[in-house]
This record gives structure tokens, C-alpha cells and sequence, in this order.
């Protein structure tokens, strides 16, 4: 059974992987109409009479069932989706959208949180809108991170997968990530549609953009949902988003990955409300404007050697010269959150330049194109000494980014298959090699 979920798993990775780092191509007459009739969708909607402050983090606003949709094309499978209340960067509340598919023989007691790597400033790119039938470029990888769905089928978990960037499409902030995800868990087990409860237990899962939302929950759930926390097994994670601002410098000028500088850039802005238009070049504008609803897949090598200083203008050369964005990027850093309470599995490539990412700079290193492992490196420590014991890290030195997912995802199944039967937890504590410093961003000089 583990070979055969190791094989699943690897597909889905390739399958994810060529879709991410396929170029973008004008997307045809069928899917833009596709998209544009998820756009009008009005289940992710919340008209109810009564103020969406007054509900509780993770009540239940919506429920329908549906057919489980492959590149547009519906499949015998039933999915159960929630509209469910939640909170965004900010803290203000906010409806999420999220996905059940229950396990074969599933009694409830058990369920894995599979965060996507979607990575899109497009809502329609979402999870739940390519499972209803959407169909967008973007949507492209949501739909091959299907197959991630049926190894846990298989083996009787019941598998939700959050809409994690919220309804705003708010690519690269953490905190709501994290938020959307464990309100997610609390909608699901409060639903009858879902069959699970109050005591069903959790593994979180996710690989790159869904390793910010895995983490960030990790981190959020002893504080923001206890409830939630006591019932989680575990986390496992790979390719981690640790401190923005090292990423923005690690990818400056590279090949492949620099378009996710202002697609970062973006997000995070959306997120927190920030006019980031003062600071840019009359290029920066262009490329700004161009991406508010782009893919990753719209700027995987599409924008070679674009940094930093072609986007901003001459006096804001040095990003820490901009202050909405160094606030921005300090609150996102997850060097500054609380430690998980739970056991983790984190994973790090480090072999960049196979991706086209040849920097090295002091204070930040190498990685894997465009995640920093010595910021992996850094928190897994910094959890260990602030008293988590039990997390384990495993560095791919001759993988990339993409690399990495494929031995990273049957090692994550398995780690999160022992949470679940209650064996000891390895840990790596004191083995795991220094890396960078995860202190607050400061002004520059």
C-alpha cells in the first residue's frame, strides 16, 4: 500500500510541477467563460441578514454538495462544500471557502488538511472553484493536486482542502493562510454533511504555498484555535516560505523565479491594505498592474533577471527603504510567530542553481531556487530550542524546488501515517545545521 501511495503521490508531484512551470499561453474562449461563471458564483457569498462579526471563527455559513470536477469534467466522487466564517490578515472576519472528500470506510475519526500550492492573485484559481468545475490556467495546478487527494482515500482519511489564500486571492500572507486553514478544520467538524467532529484528529499537509498555510496553522493554532490544536497529529511541510524578505533578495535577478517578487509584493499588499504604487518605477507600474490577477504559472520564467531596483523607483533601491513594505514583510516572517506545539516535518531543497537561482548572498545563502534554506534551517532550530522536541528536517542538497516534492511527498504521507497510529516522533533536534538569522526587517540606513 505505501509503494502504491509513493507512486500516487510522485505523479501528482510531476503532474503539479509541469503545470506550474508550463509557459503562460492565452487561455481559450471555453475556459475564460468557465472562469467567468465561477466568478458570479454566488455560494462563496455571504448574504445573511445577521453581521459576519457575530458568528464565531469557523461557523458554518453555507453547505452543498457536488461532484468532484477534473479539468472541468465532472467524476462519480462527491465533494461536501462549506462557507464558513473566518479571519483575515488584519483580523477582521471574513467567509472562507473549503473542500471535503471523505475517506473509503470513513468513520470520521480521522482527516488530513492538504494545503494547495495554488499560488495565484486570482480568487478563480482556487481549490474549491477548480473541484466545482472551474477552469483557468491557474486553476491548472489545483486540478493536478488531485491525485494528492487519492492516497488518503484510499486509506479511509477524510481529506479537506482549504481555500487557503481567502477570497481575495492574497498570495504570500501567512497569518491568513493560517487562520482560513484551521477555521476550515473547525467548519468541517461542526458540519453533519461532513461525518466528522469534535473529536476527529488532524494531520496538516503541504508542499511550497501550501507549506506557508501548513506552518502558519502550526504556529497560529495553540493561540488562535486551541480546539483545534489538540486534536492536531502532526504537520509536514516542504519547500517553506520562512522570511519574505530574504526570498525577494534570493530570487533577485534569476532566472525562472524573480516574477514572484511582485506577485509577493501584491499579495501581501492586498492583505494588508498597503499603496505600494508610490515606490515604483514607471516599469514597476506596468509589471504591477499586469500581475493583480496572475498565476504562478504567469510568471514562472516569464521575467528573467527582473530585480528589486528595475521595480522600485532609484530612491527606494534597498526594499527597507519602503515602509508599508517593511512592516508588511516583518509581519509575515514566521521567525517571529509562535513554536508548534505539535510534531513537524519540515523539508528543504537547496540545489537553486538547477532552477536558474545562482545567488548566495551573506546573511541568506543558498536554497532551492526560490525558498531559503538556511531560514528552514533557522526556524527548525529555533523550534527546538523554544520546547518542540519532536521536529524532524531533511535537506535535499542535490534537489531544486520542484525536485524536492517528488522524495519530499510519500516521506510527508508516511510521517503523517505514524502521527496518526501514535508512534514516537523522530526528532532532529541538535543534528540540524546553523542557518540565517529570523530577526524583524530593519529600516535602511
Amino acid at each position: 500500500m505505501y509503494r502504491a501511495v509513493a507512486r500516487t503521490i510522485a505523479t501528482a508531484l510531476a503532474a503539479a510541477a509541469l503545470a506550474t512551470a508550463a509557459p503562460a499561453v492565452a487561455a481559450t474562449a471555453a475556459v475564460t467563460a468557465t472562469a467567468a461563471s465561477a466568478a458570479t458564483d454566488t455560494f462563496y457569498a455571504y448574504d445573511g441578514s445577521a453581521p459576519l462579526s457575530s458568528f464565531a471563527p469557523g461557523t458554518v455559513l453555507k453547505t452543498r454538495t457536488l461532484s468532484y470536477h477534473l479539468l472541468g469534467i465532472p467524476t462519480p466522487v462527491q465533494a461536501v462544500q462549506l462557507l464558513f466564517r473566518t479571519t483575515d490578515a488584519q483580523g477582521r472576519p471574513s467567509a472562507g471557502v473549503t473542500t471535503v472528500v471523505r475517506g473509503l470506510g470513513s468513520d470520521g475519526s480521522k482527516a488530513v488538511s492538504y494545503q494547495s500550492f495554488y499560488d495565484s492573485l486570482n480568487p478563480a484559481d482556487g481549490p474549491s472553484r477548480a473541484i466545482a468545475g472551474g477552469l483557468t490556467l491557474g486553476g491548472a495546478i489545483p486540478n493536478a493536486e488531485a491525485l494528492f487527494v487519492v492516497p488518503f482515500v484510499l486509506q479511509g482519511y477524510d481529506v479537506v482542502i482549504p481555500d487557503t489564500e481567502g477570497q481575495t486571492a492574497d498570495f504570500a500572507a501567512g497569518p491568513e493562510y493560517g487562520t482560513t486553514t484551521l477555521d476550515s478544520i473547525r467548519a468541517v467538524s461542526a458540519s453533519a454533511a461532513t461525518g466528522m467532529n469534535a473529536n476527529t484528529r488532524f494531520g496538516l499537509l503541504g508542499y511550497s504555498g501550501g507549506a506557508i498555510a501548513t506552518n502558519w496553522a502550526a504556529a497560529l493554532a495553540p493561540g488562535y484555535a486551541p480546539d483545534v490544536n489538540r486534536r492536531l497529529v502532526g504537520f509536514a511541510e516542504g519547500g517553506l516560505l520562512v522570511d519574505p524578505a530574504h526570498n525577494l533578495r534570493y530570487v533577485d535577478g534569476g532566472v525562472v523565479w524573480p516574477g514572484v517578487i511582485p506577485m509577493a509584493i501584491i499579495g501581501v499588499a492586498r492583505a494588508y491594505d498597503l499603496d505600494l504604487t508610490p515606490y515604483l518605477s514607471d516599469y514597476g507600474k506596468q509589471v504591477y498592474a499586469k500581475m493583480q490577477d496572475a498565476s504562478i504559472v504567469n510568471a514562472l520564467g516569464q521575467y528573467p533577471g527582473l530585480t528589486w531596483k528595475k521595480l522600485a523607483r532609484p530612491e527606494y533601491s534597498d526594499p527597507n527603504s519602503v515602509p508599508p513594505f517593511l512592516a508588511a514583510v516583518n509581519k509575515v516572517n514566521l521567525g517571529s510567530a509562535a513554536t508548534p506545539t505539535v510534531p513537524g516535518y519540515l523539508a528543504q531543497g537547496n540545489a537553486g542553481v538547477l532552477e536558474g537561482t545562482y545567488s548566495n548572498l551573506p546573511g541568506i545563502g543558498t536554497g532551492d531556487g526560490v525558498m531559503v534554506a538556511g531560514d528552514v534551517r533557522a526556524l527548525a532550530r529555533q523550534y527546538c530550542a523554544t520546547g518542540n522536541g519532536r521536529i524532524a528536517y531533511q535537506q535535499y542538497d542535490l534537489l531544486s524546488h520542484l525536485g524536492a516534492a517528488v522524495p519530499w511527498a510519500p516521506t510527508a504521507v508516511g510521517y503523517l501515517n505514524d502521527r496518526f497510529a501514535g508512534k514516537t516522533a523522530p526528532s532532529d533536534c541538535g543534528r540540524i545545521p546553523a542557518g540565517n538569522s529570523l530577526a524583524p526587517e530593519q529600516p535602511a540606513r
